[in-house]
């Protein structure tokens, strides 16, 4: 079977899909790549977009690319190919977090995920209050059986549970207040209204606090009240889910971030909005203490979701071709063949 072609317009749709996934404070932290003869597209790794006091073991990085993967793998199965991924293929490459092959698919091999493409320009994060309207269970165990099939689990705790997630999320959230180097970190991601930059978030995409102070939302502005929105009440009864994985390497947090990823896209496939909670997993002993009474678990994030507006948007940073037919991406999304050559 003749493999289709990969033209330029088709290399930004693909890489459009992957810029979109969610990162830590929006860094963005991929580049892309493709080998223009074998049509791998390469996963890279940003070192520049680092978060030093936040993440200083990188999980919450690679958890990021891991989310771009699996759109690239989404986008793929949408457009008619097999998507081949990788993880890790080099290991002289550490940089290299994951290669994504385009193959052929047999007609009646297309993946179910494929449906998920539609979802992918409308996920994103709401920091807003949700209306409390629970979740229907037959949502609730389709976004836990896509966290599954990527090789996690996604633990929807009974209402203690929830209460002891969120206080421990709450407990982080006032360490990261009182370090001033975590707190000027946070703030170096917020971007005024109207700036060009294409990373960070916006003013206009923060939350405000809950004024009852049982929903513990990261707070980007620190010392700086004037920049906060009026504190507003949050759903009573929060319903959250614990990303998690068996074991804590490399390669398991590129398949959780696939895992939250799928799982986010089920949920706005259904209308469900979400926000993430990663303050525990900022802390060691915290994020240990995520844990519970499970004796193998590697805690990534808390999921929170429900019923409720829109979140404010976050700018993307362009990944298309520039120029006739060159595939080199603006904007640090490095689409070149690995020889630097474009793409036939």
């Amino acid at each position: 079977m003749r493999m289709p072609e990969v033209d330029a317009a088709l290399l930004e749709r693909l890489l459009y899909c992957a810029v979109a996934a969610p990162s830590i404070h929006n860094t963005q932290p991929w580049r892309f790549g493709m080998d223009a003869g074998t049509r791998v597209l390469h996963v890279r790794v940003d070192r520049e977009r680092f978060l030093p006091h936040t993440d200083p073991r990188r999980r919450a990085q690679h958890l990021s690319v891991g989310a771009a993967v699996f759109n690239l793998r989404v986008a793929a199965a949408h457009f008619g190919w097999e998507p081949l991924v990788r993880l890790l293929p080099d290991p002289t490459d550490p940089d290299l977090l994951a290669t994504v092959g385009l193959g052929v698919a047999a007609p009646d091999a297309r993946p179910e995920y494929r449906q998920l493409y539609d979802a992918v320009a409308r996920r994103h994060t709401s920091r807003l209050p949700f209306t409390g309207r629970p979740v229907p269970e037959h949502i609730v165990a389709e976004m836990a059986a896509a966290a599954r099939a990527e090789g996690a689990h996604l633990d929807m705790p009974d209402f203690a549970g929830t209460r002891r997630l969120l206080g421990l999320t709450a407990v982080a959230e006032d360490r990261n207040a009182a370090d001033p180097a975590r707190a000027a970190e946070a703030r170096t991601w917020i971007s005024a209204p109207g700036a060009a930059a294409p990373y960070g978030i916006p003013l206009t995409s923060l939350g405000p606090r809950d004024v009852s102070s049982r929903m513990p939302m990261r707070d980007f502005t620190g010392p700086l009240p004037a920049l906060r929105l009026p504190a507003l009440r949050f759903e009573r009864h929060a319903q959250v889910a614990l990303l998690w994985t068996p074991h804590d390497r490399r390669e398991d947090w590129l398949r959780a971030g696939q895992a939250l990823e799928r799982a986010l896209l089920v949920a706005t496939r259904h209308g469900v909005r979400t926000s993430i909670l990663h303050q525990a997993m900022e802390w060691p002993d915290l994020r240990a203490a995520m844990r519970g009474a499970r004796q193998r678990c590697a805690p990534h994030l808390l999921i929170r979701f429900g019923y409720g507006p829109d979140g404010g948007r976050t700018p993307r940073a362009a990944a298309r071709p520039a120029g006739a037919g060159a595939a080199r991406g603006r904007q640090g999304h490095d689409a070149t063949g690995d020889d630097g050559a474009p793409l036939p």
